[in-house]
């Protein structure tokens, strides 16, 4: 019994990881704020193509701030680690939030997960201070019947020390125009060109940023968390990450993708952008249908040391 809720733990702890991950990935890819149908939209967006890269990604990123929301789906892998396939719909007027569908088809996070009982999918929702994940009828049998798990971000950054802090900073701080941001911190942002992305013309920029810099520029982490975060990225080996992006003639974020190496692999992440103005999911799971993460430590006997 001991044995399976410390396992029941570790893979709640991997999926929290693995959760703000993906909402650290998607939520930070840049999307414009315009829909542009009109004439004009569509000559300031001919007159931008004309000009520098940085001065047509500072265009995009201003436009963000109008941008409420968007249907997203990709995949991402992370080495031998994971590797998942992720779809919904996200909304950034205040922080993140909205609603994903994410499936884990590789990995050991994804063996972990499959060693609950359930399929490697996951429903997470999100919102301004936390988030829930329903890991389905599999974890609910372990969880008197509640299939969703709430997870405070403060109580994350609490649990997590310094990893926590940095995995709280990255939620609450992924807006779509990080995207766009990360291009023009990379200091050799480039035009390549025009290409199609499913059937849409595009520009497409890219860009080699450094994690480190790039977090220290557009993050809330203080000397501390920095310096922490920054030991964590030397272990795991991650020092530089190409970000490409493809924005449409209306400067809204089509695609983006992100490749890096790591101690344990390849980091690959591919997102695709549409629908902007889409409906996003803002209720909360039923209090009757929800535990705790903190509590669910709490009753498990596991310390975040141990089950991590």
């Amino acid at each position: 019994m001991r044995t399976s809720t410390a396992r029941r733990m570790g893979t709640a702890l991997a999926t929290a990881a693995a959760l703000t991950s993906i909402a650290a990935c998607g939520g930070s890819d840049g999307s414009d704020g315009s829909k542009g149908a009109d004439g004009a939209g569509k000559d300031k967006a001919g007159a931008v193509s004309k000009v520098s890269p940085v001065a047509a990604l500072k265009q995009v990123r201003q436009k963000t701030g109008g941008a409420q929301s968007a249907k997203v789906e990709g995949t991402t892998e992370i080495g031998s680690v994971m590797s998942m396939k992720q779809s919904g719909a996200i909304g950034w007027a205040d922080g993140l939030s909205g609603e994903l569908a994410i499936t884990y088809t590789g990995g050991t996070m994804g063996d972990a997960l499959k060693q609950t009982g359930g399929d490697g999918t996951v429903r997470a929702r999100y919102f301004k201070d936390e988030y829930y994940a329903n890991m389905g009828d599999a974890m609910a049998a372990n969880t008197g019947g509640k299939h969703w798990i709430r997870y405070s971000y403060k109580d994350l950054a609490e649990l997590g020390g310094a990893s926590g802090d940095v995995m709280k900073d990255q939620i609450q701080n992924s807006t779509p125009e990080q995207g766009v941001k990360a291009l023009l911190a990379s200091g050799d942002v480039k035009k390549v060109g025009q290409e199609e992305v499913r059937g849409v013309p595009a520009t497409h920029y890219s860009g080699t940023v450094d994690v480190a810099d790039l977090t220290a520029k557009n993050s809330d982490l203080d000397a501390k968390q920095l310096a922490a975060f920054k030991e964590q990225l030397a272990l795991a080996g991650v020092t530089t990450q190409t970000v490409d992006i493809w924005v449409d003639k209306n400067d809204l974020l089509v695609k983006k993708t992100e490749r890096g190496e790591m101690k344990t692999g390849a980091f690959n992440s591919t997102l695709f952008y549409s629908d902007y103005g889409t409906e996003v999911p803002s209720e909360k799971p039923a209090a009757s249908d929800t535990v705790d993460f903190k509590e669910m430590l709490k009753q498990g006997g596991a310390t975040p040391g141990g089950a991590s």
